[in-house]
């Protein structure tokens, strides 16, 4: 089975439904042995029953030809594991499954499609991706970029009007509206509350216990951690945020507390508090960090001692690389406190100060490598050439 996992409207079924499906007839294959069903129209609504979606493939099965299976937003059929599982085993199919719930993600995917599961993972829009589609000058795409984000929808939209008020839409009912709903949240005004604070606090270290004492200042008055501990798991669940563990280097091990969240669209976060906070270093620590994902590394927080390194990537060699991200290094202080995160690092591995200074030296102390953003953003090896 190959599962496309994202968050909503990222482009999931766009790639399944109309690239790959004309991709699938341009190469020879008969429209009726491609069967979509799209599970999040209205039109579909019925097939949410597991034994109706898996006797509607059945029944639309007529030869001993290979078929391919299109089951879009699976996540809304209860139960879909054993029907997707019969589906394989029973007929000659060529399955794909989208979601755009973490249930579905590469640690469950061995366990649910008993080990016969690939997992493709959609994001957003890179900066790269939108500056080659909007093509114009490389910082004004970036200052738009880093407003209204990379949901394709948005990206496509050119009067600023018209992306604020779709990526409104998105906040106000795909994104919180589906969540209260397939969450069954009880409480909305705590659960929305929830993701704004998140939303302000991106590239800032946050425990549940923290959270729930600022909630109460705010006004919350029956707020419990094992309440925002769950809704924190629903928001990541539908990928509207990932969260990025701290790991101690020097002890090899995950800390428990003090986590970072990253919004998995700067527009969608944006929107989500009325475009305030516009601060460009979390803003793009949150750019790397998702950036970092999309090609395919675990990302960490590293604790080096009393020093914090904003991100230990690991690829799957296993090979790391320590990165710090500030907007700039002129002031000495400022330089010194990033550098300093590195020091006492003494396994080999790149170290990787990540800026938005032009500078024709890209040399540091110990080696240490300096490198521009849009040198990161850009060039997906930047990594391993630098």
């Amino acid at each position: 089975m190959k599962v496309i996992t994202g968050i909503r409207r990222c482009g999931k079924s766009v790639l399944l439904n109309e690239i790959y499906y004309d991709y699938l007839l341009a190469d020879g294959v008969p429209s009726d042995h491609i069967i979509k069903v799209s599970l999040d129209l209205k039109k579909w609504e019925a097939l949410r029953d597991g034994d109706a979606l898996y006797h509607f493939v059945a029944e639309a099965i007529r030869d001993e030809e290979l078929y391919y299976v299109f089951l879009d937003e699976i996540q809304l059929v209860e139960g879909f594991e054993e029907v997707v599982n019969s589906i394989k085993a029973e007929f000659n199919t060529d399955v794909y499954i989208t979601g755009s719930n973490s249930k579905l993600l590469s640690h469950d995917i061995n366990t649910i499609f008993r080990g016969r599961g690939i997992e493709i993972k959609v994001f957003p829009l890179s900066f790269a991706e939108f500056l080659s589609f909007r093509q114009i000058d490389k910082m004004d795409a970036f200052d738009e970029y880093v407003r209204f984000g990379g949901l394709p929808y948005a990206v496509r939209e050119i009067e600023e009007q018209e992306k604020r008020s779709y990526l409104d839409m998105m906040v106000n009912t795909v994104v919180t509206r589906d969540m209260i709903e397939r969450y069954d949240i009880r409480n909305e005004a705590l659960f929305i509350a929830l993701i704004e604070l998140l939303c302000s606090s991106i590239g800032a270290y946050v425990s549940t216990n923290k959270i729930a004492n600022t909630l109460k200042t705010n006004g919350f008055k029956s707020v419990d951690n094992e309440t925002i501990s769950r809704y924190l798991s629903h928001i990541c669940d539908a990928f509207l945020f990932y969260r990025a563990d701290r790991y101690d280097i020097k002890g090899k091990e995950y800390l428990k507390t003090q986590n970072k969240y990253y919004a998995a669209d700067m527009g969608l976060r944006n929107a989500a508090i009325h475009y305030r906070q516009i601060e460009i270093t979390h803003i793009i620590e949150n750019l790397v960090y998702l950036e970092l994902l999309r090609r395919g590394y675990i990302v960490d927080i590293g604790k080096n001692r009393e020093k914090e390194i904003d991100f230990v990537a690991k690829d799957l060699s296993g090979k790391r690389y320590y990165i710090q991200v500030s907007y700039t290094i002129q002031d000495e202080a400022v330089k010194e406190r990033e550098v300093s995160a590195f020091r006492l690092l003494d396994d080999g591995y790149k170290k990787i100060l990540i800026t938005m200074d032009r500078n024709p030296l890209s040399n540091l102390e110990n080696g240490y490598q300096m490198m521009h953003l849009f040198d990161f953003l850009l060039n997906e090896q930047a990594l391993e050439t630098v």
